[in-house]
């Protein structure tokens, strides 16, 4: 038996940065569309604020209803085949935008975006080409990736867009799917095999475990609410950009500013997070934040740098969240239970993006773009008051520690007791189909002599 770890592999560098930029490419198609087809709206036929909400967010429905069978489905056809069939989804659904004319040809064309739901497959690919010491690193730069992505689309939409009009968007974006179809026939390494993961994909059995622990829903709910309040936003913000004197053609630079501010505004605040433990405070803070910053931006500040300011509040508080809930899940969820965890929370965001887009859209058409900010702000409240009976997280790290094949039987069941019985190793699961252990531990409690004299003890025999 032996603790698993160890460096990057050639192979796993290439199929990480693959699989990262072909994560990022696709995210950026679905993104770049958010800061400019409010504006745009008018060149379409049959516009209404609603609708032009239902098409910013309709692309989370179709994502959060297939995500699950894409990831099934690549475990019985393979991975690679599925994720290009994914791409060629996301492809024909930016043509299909592009060439509308109508706010129902482009809804069309959103929800064929987001049914090329390959996101699940993309990381059952990645923990297929990874070991389990190096997979955590994995995955945090597929999450890095989609941050840079998120912040590229609010540059690059409204750069495009005032250039070439609305359709250019969607065009790129189609560009977009076939370099990922290259990235992935290229770059991606075939995968060596085809596994269920415990850490990355959903297992059935622990699913209703993780639906009923109510500090996992609190965590589904927190990222729900967040990307609704982002996406129903964004039926307004290019407007009060508008009102603030900023030319369509400049938005781009603005966002670009804003961007960069909120990440170096928010690195400090994720390092007192993770090392000083404050993890459900800085997420209450950030929460907090988010609330102020929605009243400012329904009219309670006016001019450019106020605007300018509440923007910028807004974005470093939602890069906090967008960090630190993934960490605080991971430190939650029971150990060989990530996966699962994390295949919920994945679903709640896209189902937050629908009905955020759809209720901006309802608020803007009945009351006024104040009412966006308005309705969000008081929905912010209320999730500020959910979050406040929060439990803080216990910081605990994952450990997998690789089964040798002579533990059989009796002796592999006595594992997890004795795993168990080592301080600082608070949960444990045992796979012996999977021949590894899965550890949740206390570093600062951890007793590493411990827990290395039960992973290298060899007396065992079946």
């Amino acid at each position: 038996m032996r603790k698993v770890s160890g460096l990057l592999l050639s192979s796993e560098r290439r199929a990480i940065t693959g699989l990262a930029s072909l994560y990022a490419t696709r995210m950026l198609g679905l993104f770049m569309v958010l800061p400019v087809l409010a504006l745009y709206a008018d060149e379409l036929a049959g516009a209404t604020p609603l609708l032009v909400g239902l098409a910013l967010g309709v692309y989370g429905l179709t994502q959060a209803l297939l995500q699950i069978p894409f990831g099934a489905l690549s475990d019985r056809l393979g991975r690679k085949p599925v994720i290009a069939f994914g791409l060629l989804l996301f492809m024909v659904g930016s043509v299909v935008a592009a060439q509308a004319d109508t706010i129902g040809g482009v809804i069309l064309g959103r929800c064929l975006q987001g049914s090329g739901a390959v996101a699940a497959a993309i990381m059952a690919l990645l923990a297929d080409q990874t070991r389990e010491q190096v997979r955590t690193a994995a995955m945090a730069t597929i999450g890095l990736s989609i941050g840079v992505a998120f912040a590229l689309a609010m540059v690059l939409g409204p750069w495009l867009a005032a250039g070439f009009g609305l359709s250019a968007v969607f065009w790129f974006t189609a560009a977009l799917a076939v370099l990922g179809l290259l990235v992935l026939w290229k770059l991606v390494p075939p995968a060596p095999r085809r596994l269920q993961h415990r850490d990355v994909g959903i297992e059935r059995s622990q699913l209703a475990a993780t639906l009923g622990r109510a500090d996992l829903l609190r965590l589904d709910l927190s990222i729900f609410a967040l990307h609704l309040i982002l996406m129903a936003i964004f039926v307004a913000v290019p407007f009060r950009l508008v009102e603030a004197g900023i030319a369509v053609e400049r938005h781009g630079l603005t966002y670009l500013g804003v961007m960069l501010l909120a990440f170096a505004g928010m690195v400090p605040l994720v390092i007192l997070a993770e090392k000083r433990r404050q993890m459900k405070a800085m997420c209450l803070l950030a929460i907090g934040a988010i609330s102020l910053s929605l009243g400012g931006l329904a009219g309670l500040g006016d001019g450019l740098w106020s605007l300018f300011g509440w923007l910028l509040l807004f974005f470093i508080a939602f890069n906090l969240l967008e960090a630190t809930l993934p960490s605080m899940l991971s430190k939650l969820a029971p150990a060989g239970a990530k996966g699962t965890a994390m295949g919920v929370y994945s679903t709640s965001q896209f189902l937050g993006a629908f009905l955020g887009g759809v209720l901006g859209g309802f608020l803007a058409q009945q009351w006024g773009l104040a009412a966006v900010f308005v309705g969000c702000g008081l929905l912010g409240l209320v999730w500020l008051a959910l979050m406040a009976g929060m439990t803080p997280p216990p910081h605990l790290a994952s450990e997998v520690v690789a089964l040798d094949d002579e533990h059989q039987g009796a002796a592999l069941e006595s594992l997890a007791a004795r795993f168990a019985e080592v301080a600082g190793v608070e949960d444990v699961l045992v796979v012996p189909e999977d021949r590894l252990a899965y550890l949740k531990v206390d570093r600062r409690r951890l007793d590493e002599e411990a827990l290395a004299r039960v992973i290298d003890n060899r007396k065992e025999r079946a």
